[in-house]
């Protein structure tokens, strides 16, 4: 993909208003500049709070807060010196008193809106069309802040351990998931009411923190199968796994550069849930061979890296986006030339492309773009984050044309629309459309809906 127009979607998410919602910063540290903060770390500083998009050191919060800085504004604190109440009702349901707005699902909510759910409060990390606070803490984080001068509950609906395993069919209980305790892969456990299979070893992490580490299950302990069925259509299979294995991908790429590796596909998911994971098993099976397909495409069956034209590197560098954030009109910024070609799957190009993918990840790309040429599974990440929020020159991201049954020509029109489709280079269009033939074949599915051509 050689972007050539410029993304503004990405941009305005981190863009907080002057009306936002009074939060209460009892409890929340002052930013000291001495200190060092991780990537969602909070502070409070000349009476507003503030949460780091990664890891900062010495940068001042108020001078560092605009798109793609080191800090995001959450809001103005409701009383200054950290005096606010630490504790009010925890009512989900009202928006007033210091409580603050039940969550809705579906409904959209943008970074540092702030709801109730389950007793506690949650604030938007990243913009989000409606998921649940817990379905990843990617785009939720608990949060100790209320609304409107409130605090939030302290109890977590993680604590919860000793709940009782879940009933099964076959006499097959399932063991109460123990916060703390480790887990290895395939190990199923009882979480309120429903069974979860650890996906990946974790140290004892909720089973709802993440599709990541957790998904939810059918089967049973013991040779039973539990009487809880699964609410979501999202898990992949009964094994919770990637919905394309090792050896299929393999299958589809069997040339490609060793840079390109499955763990740091299978690494980047966690990034964004939902991709590859909404939906029937079918539409999954399409999307995934629909995103690698396009991938293909981009770096000749995942096989180069970075932009071949090497005439080119010095050209990705918008004056007015460098010299917003910093940079000199050449992107150069304290004595180093930074150059924003195409690198990693989807060949993310320019410095405002590369701004708005690390800021949506939490990764310094601005100073740090050879990381998606050195990483594998930051490289994949900048590929699922064009593919599950960018529409490009199209009217729709990828992931919402496959799942919405557009069909595979209207991710092709959302990638490189303007230079492929309505006939401009039918033959690229093709070599798109016949990788994708070839992977929902080996899913074992069809193309599905909607046009695969554009």
């Amino acid at each position: 993909m050689k972007a050539i127009w410029r993304i503004c979607v990405v941009a305005g998410i981190y863009l907080v208003s002057a009306g936002a919602a009074a939060v209460n910063c009892s409890g929340v540290a002052a930013w000291d500049a001495s200190l060092a903060y991780g990537g969602g770390s909070q502070v409070s500083h000349n009476c507003k709070a503030y949460q780091a998009s990664w890891w900062t050191r010495g940068d001042n919060p108020e001078t560092h807060s605009a798109p793609f800085q080191e800090w995001r504004l959450l809001g103005s604190c409701s009383s200054c010196g950290g005096s606010g109440s630490s504790s009010s009702s925890s009512s989900s349901s009202s928006s007033g008193g210091g409580a603050c707005p039940a969550w809705v699902a579906g409904r959209y909510y943008n970074v540092a809106d702030i709801v109730s759910y389950q007793g506690s409060n949650y604030v938007a990390v990243h913009a989000n069309p409606g998921y649940s606070p817990v379905i990843s803490t990617w785009f939720w984080d608990p949060t100790s802040m209320g609304c409107n001068g409130g605090g939030s509950s302290s109890s977590s609906s993680s604590s919860s351990s000793s709940s009782s395993s879940s009933s099964s069919s076959g006499g097959g209980f399932c063991p109460a998931w123990v916060a703390g305790r480790p887990y290895n892969a395939g190990d199923i456990v009882s979480y309120q009411g429903g069974n979860y299979i650890a996906v990946h070893a974790n140290p004892g992490y909720s089973p709802v923190i993440s599709t990541w580490f957790w998904d939810p299950v059918n089967t049973g302990c013991n040779g039973g199968s539990s009487s809880s069925s699964s609410s979501s259509s999202s898990s992949s299979s009964s094994s919770g796994g990637f919905i394309v294995s090792e050896s299929q991908f393999n299958t589809m790429f069997p040339s490609r550069n060793p840079f390109y590796t499955y763990r740091g596909l299978v690494d980047a998911l966690s990034a964004y849930p939902a991709f590859a994971k909404t939906g029937s098993i079918d539409t999954q099976k399409r999307e995934a061979a629909a995103f690698l397909a396009n991938v293909g495409h981009e770096t000749g069956d995942l096989v180069y890296i970075t932009e071949i034209n090497t005439a080119n590197h010095d050209n990705y560098c918008d004056a007015n986006y460098a010299l917003r954030n910093g940079f000199t009109a050449n992107c150069d910024k304290g004595g180093v030339h930074y150059q924003y070609f195409g690198r990693g799957p989807i060949q993310l190009s320019w410095n405002f492309n590369y701004g708005a993918a690390g800021a949506a990840l939490g990764i310094d790309l601005l100073h740090n773009p050879h990381l998606v040429a050195q990483n594998p599974a930051v490289a994949m990440k900048t590929g699922i984050w064009y593919w599950m929020t960018q529409s490009g020159p199209g009217t729709m991201s990828p992931h919402t044309a496959m799942v919405s049954g557009r069909g595979f020509g209207e991710t092709i029109r959302s990638i490189n629309g303007a230079l492929e489709c309505n006939g401009r280079a039918p033959a690229k269009v093709q070599a798109r459309v016949n990788r994708y033939i070839n992977f929902v074949q080996i899913l074992g599915t069809t193309v599905g809906p909607g046009n695969t051509g554009c």
